[in-house]
């Protein structure tokens, strides 16, 4: 059974400060700004859903007042949603800033 040496220098070298090596974060951050827009663009489409569902009870249309129930409230809580996790990320970036460097 052969024996693999050891490398003399396993552990891979930390880029200077002030380097200008490109990272990988900028990849995440546009995946993160993507998911930010999908989120935004769903919660638009649920606030014109429920929008038209309660213009058509108004009207007077063939509407199920149950249906536009469960639309206003989907609508809410899609809204609280989106507002908590507006607040986790405001909350987020003040502790990045409140960092000392």
């Amino acid at each position: 059974m052969p024996i693999n040496p050891i490398s003399p220098n396993p552990i891979p070298s930390i880029p200077e400060m002030g380097s200008t090596q490109k990272t990988s974060t900028s990849g995440s951050a546009q995946g993160i700004t993507q998911t930010f827009e999908n989120m935004l663009s769903t919660l638009n489409e649920s606030q014109q859903n429920s929008d038209a569902l309660v213009e058509k009870l108004a009207r007077g249309d063939d509407v199920d007042l149950h249906t536009v129930m469960i639309g206003l409230e989907e609508n809410s809580v899609n809204f609280n949603v989106a507002l908590g996790i507006r607040d986790k990320l405001v909350e987020a970036y003040r502790e990045i800033m409140r960092m000392q460097v």
